[in-house]
């Protein structure tokens, strides 16, 4: 069993995620079976990135001695997802961790970076699936460059890469959607159903060559594209985070498993201290938590990540429990209300 710092790749019975921080050795082996309505057929096997680059030190604390304890709907609602291939649309105010689930299913199977689409006013489904950059395509072919082809025009993004057949699932996080065009939502749902999209400019270009190598959103990989078209063989694990600035259409949601991610108690907030800091020696962590805690009940949402803020400056010894200090946490714990504002 996971033991918060590292384990290997073997699913064991019971639940494929476990949520308590670990690290796997090597990925995850022998995934539960799909059902047969989510089951898909993908030619080839696409290479990705043996590791994150430390992305998910970065998001979700270094690996330490300390395991997590994660909410047990968390662990029921991710191991649902997995096992039915379905997206997970995961709500919450901002702060409360939304986004950092997918880099710890990432990191305790060993499924490589997470890929991330951040969701604008301006986001469209393309954007998500590919780029085609036309205007240099043609300047290259007016040039008669030789070792130019079209595969070098075309660039996968994060859905397009998380949809290429892998042999194991790539974890892609679809993040704040609610930010997103009201459409979306719903130009989403054929693509999650179907495991699949095509690329018109290289469904043209079937008829002079059927593979096309392409780029990927794993920076310094690519991709093979059969007939122009993308289609996966283990359908991703797709954590879409959503801060409930809108209501989503009823198709979209039920297609998707969700689950609302509650604001951090004090326990959850000395755990996620305890894996970014250690001991934080010379810092009373237990006052700072009381403290912050107090705060958020008088002015309303604030991140946990605006706490960490606060920690870091008193483990670097250059403030004291004073006035000024106090003038400062209150400039760092703004509530997340002003900014929307």
């Amino acid at each position: 069993m996971n033991d918060g710092v590292v384990h290997s790749g073997e699913v064991h019975a019971g639940t494929v995620y476990h949520g308590t921080g670990g690290v796997a050795r090597t990925p995850v082996a022998n995934l539960p079976p799909p059902p047969p309505w989510r089951t898909f057929t993908g030619r080839g096997s696409t290479s990705r990135p043996a590791d994150d680059g430390g992305e998910g030190d970065r998001r979700v604390g270094g690996v330490r001695a300390v395991r997590r304890t994660p909410h047990p709907n968390e662990v029921a609602m991710v191991d649902a997802a997995i096992r039915l291939r379905r997206p997970l649309l995961v709500t919450g105010a901002p702060g409360t961790g939304k986004s950092s689930l997918a880099y710890l299913v990432a990191r305790e199977l060993g499924l490589g970076p997470v890929l991330r689409w951040p969701i604008t006013s301006r986001t469209t489904l393309k954007d998500g699936l590919y780029l085609y950059d036309a205007i240099a395509r043609v300047q290259a072919v007016g040039a008669n460059d030789p070792d130019s082809g079209i595969g070098d025009y075309v660039h996968l993004g994060p859905l397009g890469t998380a949809l290429l057949p892998h042999d194991l699932p790539r974890v892609l996080l679809i993040d704040e959607l609610d930010k997103g065009d009201i459409d979306l939502p719903n130009d989403l749902l054929t693509t999650f159903e179907e495991g699949e999209y095509e690329i018109p400019e290289l469904v043209r270009y079937a008829k002079h060559r059927d593979e096309v190598e392409v780029l990927t959103q794993d920076r310094g990989h690519t991709a093979t594209v059969h007939h122009g078209v993308v289609r996966c063989r283990e359908f991703p694990i797709v954590i879409i985070t959503s801060n409930g600035e809108r209501e989503f259409p009823p198709a979209f949601l039920r297609r998707c498993l969700r689950l609302h991610v509650p604001q951090p108690g004090k326990e959850q907030l000395a755990e996620m201290v305890a894996v970014h800091f250690g001991d934080a020696h010379g810092v009373d962590v237990a006052r700072l938590i009381s403290d912050f805690l107090a705060h958020r009940a008088d002015v309303g949402t604030v991140s946990a990540d605006q706490l960490l803020n606060a920690v870091h400056l008193a483990t670097s010894g250059s403030y004291q429990p004073d006035e000024e200090w106090a003038e400062l946490l209150k400039a760092i714990w703004h509530p997340l209300a002003a900014e929307a504002g």
